[in-house]
């Protein structure tokens, strides 16, 4: 089990801020395809990866990581300063 978090319009678009999901996913990738193909929402959450980031266990991390060992994911558009 994985605890997804899901932040700013990610969230607004799953409607959930975090869930605990049972993956089979080897990398974050296989993940997010994972969760797109369930519904139509989760799909419109992952469909441009270049507008996302992704954490685990609160480290910034690629789309290619693995999960091995992963306790935490979370996902949410990049950052901006001002």
């Amino acid at each position: 089990m994985i605890q997804v978090m899901y932040f700013a319009w990610v969230r607004e678009r799953i409607g959930l801020p975090r869930e605990k999901v049972e993956t089979s996913a080897g990398t974050v990738r296989d993940l997010v395809e994972e969760l797109a193909a369930r519904e139509a929402r989760y799909a419109a959450a992952f469909a441009d990866l270049s507008a996302l980031r992704v954490a685990l266990d609160q480290e910034l991390a690629d789309f290619d990581a693995p999960l091995d060992g992963v306790r935490e994911v979370a996902f949410f558009p990049p950052m901006t300063g001002g």
